[in-house]
């Protein structure tokens, strides 16, 4: 299960996951036709869209019904599903306060609410597994809004209570990309883009599927860590 599956990153990890063997939930909330012509063209067999509206408790539990009706088991829920918008940091009358509710309630809350409701698929058979899409921001504290940065911090903070929580049925991890050639850069001035590419150590940005494989190998190889946060940055916090 991938929330915000149909996303740049979300559909890479889909993507990753798929043609590595697994069989996909494309978790969605806005956009269905966009996850149903994804999963159209992932490899394998299998895969399907769902409903799963983070912020929703009510639903989460009805799609974990339907995901235990019709898959019988859940081996691996990434946490992919995130929102912000860009705010200078030193605006604070520009970052409203109904948009500090809206990340906390996707990025933070949203994350918590889906491991509740999955849980018990994740710990039935002892092998689950957990994966939270934090970002650099939550340790640098530079990104598109102060909430935003936060919301990463917690979304990190989360993954290791849980990790510890949860042990040892189910294994809990953060992966933490820097910037992402995806949607919300391809929204960014082209020179900013080239000035966070400049102070990244590698000398670019990350690639949706180096965050794909990231996820795939704390689902495959990774098989003695948990609590972890493990970075997709090239390096960024260096500089």
């Amino acid at each position: 299960m991938v929330t915000g599956g149909s996303g740049g990153i979300g559909s890479a990890i889909c993507e990753g996951l798929a043609g590595a063997g697994a069989t996909v939930l494309v978790g969605y909330e806005g956009h269905p036709e966009r996850a149903r012509q994804l999963v159209s063209g992932l490899p394998g067999a299998g895969h399907r869209a769902l409903r799963i509206p983070v912020d929703d408790s009510g639903v989460l539990a009805q799609a974990a019904a339907e995901v235990q009706a019709t898959e019988g088991r859940l081996d691996l829920l990434v946490n992919n599903a995130g929102v912000t918008t860009p705010v200078p940091h030193a605006d604070l009358n520009g970052l409203s306060d109904e948009w500090i509710d809206t990340i906390l309630r996707v990025n933070v809350r949203g994350p918590f609410a889906c491991v509740r409701a999955f849980a018990p698929l994740l710990r039935s058979h002892a092998e689950g597994l957990i994966v939270n899409i934090s970002s650099v921001a939550a340790v640098t504290g530079l990104g598109s809004n102060v909430a935003y940065c936060a919301s990463k911090a917690a979304l990190d903070s989360l993954t290791r209570s849980l990790a510890r929580a949860l042990a040892p049925e189910i294994r809990v991890l953060s992966v933490s990309p820097g910037w992402v050639d995806g949607e919300y850069a391809a929204r960014m001035p082209p020179e900013l883009i080239a000035a966070q590419a400049a102070l990244t150590p590698l000398g670019r940005i990350a690639r949706p599927h180096e965050v794909a494989r990231a996820v795939l190998a704390a689902a495959t190889h990774l098989s003695f860590t948990t609590g972890a946060v493990i970075p997709v940055d090239g390096g960024r916090p260096l500089n």
